[in-house]
Parts: C-alpha cells; sequence; structure tokens
C-alpha cells in the first residue's frame, strides 16, 4: 500500500500548515494567559531553570548527585501542580491554554518511528480523494448512484438474459471487487459500446480502493500515452510514467479511442507486461470487442488481456443518449 509522492508532498504540506496553526494558537493562549496570571510566566521561567539545573547537577563531577536531583525533581513536581491549579482557574474564567499538539501520535511530524503516521495516512487519502475526483465527470461516482433502471429488462438472445440482469451481474462484481482489493486482486477488462457505464464502474472502484487507502491511478489512455510520449526523449524524474508501473491499482479509461502508433502501441505492453510480471493489479475499459484487439494492437497484448483479465462485456443503450431524450 503506497501513495504518489506528489499526493505524500501534498499530505505533508498540509500536515506542517496544521501543526503551525496549532503552535500558533497555543502561543496566542498562553501569551493571553501571562498577562492576566503573570505567576504564571514566573512557573514557566522557574521550571525551564530547574530542567537546566538537572542536567548541570546530573553531569557534575567529584559528587554523588542523586540528592540534589531528587530535590530539583520535587521542585519541579510543586512548581507543575502549582501551573496546573492556575490554569484550571484560567479555565473557569474562560481562559483557554491548550498544549496538545496537532497530532498526539506524532506531535505533528507524520511519523512514528519509521511508520507513517494514521494522521498523515489520512491526509493522503484525502488528497488522493480530490486528486481523482477532478478526473471524474460528474463527482458523483459512487456504487449506490449507480441505477439499472436505464438498461432494458427484456430478454436478449445474444446474451441469453436482459441487459439489467447482465449488468446486475456486472454492478455486484464490481462492488465485490473493491471490497475485497489488495495485493494480486486480478484484473478486469470492461468491453462494451459507449455510454453503458463502463467509466462509471471504474470511477466507483476508483473511490472505494483509494479511500480504502490504496495509490490507484486512474487515467484515459490519451492522456496515458501523452505522458509517455513526454518523457520518450528524456527521463522520467517527476514520475509521470513510473506511477503507471508503480501504483496499487491503474485504471485505463476508454483505451481504443487514442491516436494508435508503433508508441502506444509498445507503451500499452510496457504497461500490460510490466504490471503483470509484478502481480498489480489493473482495470481497463475500451469499446473494442475482444475480437478486435488483435487487429488493434498486437497479438502479444490481446493475449495478454483476454488471458490474464477478467472480461466483463457491458450491454444495452447509450445512457447519455436516454438522459437526453429524457430532458427534451
Amino acid at each position: 500500500m503506497a501513495y504518489s509522492e506528489a499526493v505524500i508532498r501534498r499530505a505533508r504540506r498540509r500536515l506542517a500548515e496544521a501543526k503551525d496553526r496549532r503552535e500558533a494558537e497555543y502561543a496566542g493562549q498562553l501569551a493571553e494567559a501571562y498577562e492576566k496570571y503573570p505567576r504564571l510566566r514566573q512557573i514557566d521561567r522557574q521550571l525551564r531553570r530547574t530542567a537546566a539545573e538537572a542536567v548541570c547537577t546530573s553531569l557534575s563531577r567529584g559528587s554523588d548527585p542523586a540528592a540534589a536531583i531528587d530535590a530539583l525533581k520535587e521542585k519541579s513536581l510543586r512548581l507543575q501542580q502549582e501551573r496546573k491549579a492556575l490554569l484550571d482557574a484560567a479555565e473557569k474564567e474562560g481562559v483557554t491554554v491548550n498544549d496538545a499538539p496537532v497530532c498526539p501520535l506524532c506531535g505533528g511530524s507524520g511519523y512514528v518511528g519509521a511508520k507513517m503516521c494514521s494522521c498523515l495516512q489520512e491526509l493522503c487519502r484525502q488528497e488522493q480523494n480530490r486528486e481523482l475526483t477532478a478526473l471524474f465527470v460528474t463527482g458523483q461516482e459512487c456504487f449506490e448512484n449507480f441505477s439499472l433502471d436505464y438498461y432494458s429488462d427484456a430478454y436478449d438472445e445474444n446474451w441469453g438474459a436482459s441487459a439489467r440482469q447482465l449488468m446486475r451481474c456486472n454492478l455486484n462484481y464490481c462492488k465485490k471487487y473493491a471490497a475485497a482489493f489488495g495485493e494480486k486482486s486480478g484484473n478486469l477488462l470492461f468491453v462494451g459500446a459507449t455510454g453503458l457505464g463502463k467509466t462509471f464502474l471504474s470511477a466507483c472502484i476508483a473511490r472505494q480502493v483509494a479511500d480504502a487507502g490504496f495509490w490507484v491511478v486512474y487515467e484515459t489512455a490519451g492522456a496515458m500515452f501523452a505522458d509517455f510520449e513526454a518523457v520518450k526523449f528524456g527521463g522520467d524524474e517527476d514520475g509521470r510514467t513510473r506511477k503507471y508501473l508503480d501504483c496499487d491499482l491503474l485504471i485505463v479509461d476508454d483505451l481504443g479511442t487514442e491516436m494508435k502508433t508503433q508508441f502506444t502501441i509498445s507503451a500499452l505492453y510496457t504497461v500490460v507486461n510490466s504490471r503483470l510480471t509484478a502481480g498489480k493489479s489493473t482495470i481497463i475499459s475500451t469499446n473494442l470487442f475482444p475480437e478486435s484487439l488483435e487487429q488493434t494492437y498486437s497479438p502479444q497484448i490481446a493475449s495478454r488481456l483476454l488471458g490474464s483479465y477478467e472480461l466483463l462485456q457491458f450491454a444495452g443503450s447509450d445512457i447519455r443518449m436516454q438522459r437526453l431524450a429524457q430532458e427534451k
């Protein structure tokens, strides 16, 4: 489970800003309390001096510092008790001094030891969802909003079922896939004509899997190939194409609508083959039917897509056209 460097960078920046706000808020509260309760300022100064004295005493030579350190500890404890009593009285008068850090686990650093703290993980999750939402059409892509009402319940002998029955199976399969997503969850190939819900369902999966903390990259085939083209003669220092190989789940939408060249075919093979070899999950949606994949791309690509991806065929009538007709 991982996040892109860009997502982590934005999340860390937000955490640092939150930490700065919390510290500034505390400094303001403390200044107000010092103004109203001068003794509080004196206590804090004495506590700092006591701490320094304890360090010096512990480092002294030629004598046993234990007794002196115990006396300093007792003095510090009395001062802390007096400080707490002052703060309790101040709070009753409406003066609050809250010295709690922005995160009680990591103090705002974002890490507990070498492990990412839950506070930074949550910010990464939010940043990734924000990034994904910017790519979606409506921003309302979730399984609850996927309506089967647009699919006919009339029996279709080509499918051996109605379009609605077929799409209900696809919907349930996608729900289970998203809910149980993990390492080596497998690959999906969405096949069907335009406007049948392929993009919507893939976006639903992206949202749920990303919300579970996985690194999801969602992109159209055209945009993905444009990224590969952009780094064709240079490096990939910013991870522009590396993300397509390293992410936990890659979703490539609208394969087949891009301008096909030997370069795009080569890039597609690299992505598909590399992710299969690494055991990383991929979802590809396309308007091309299975028999067209070999002719459009290559036998090697078609073999991998049809042999290593779970095929989900979409049926029905263009939902966008149905909505337009309803609006008239």
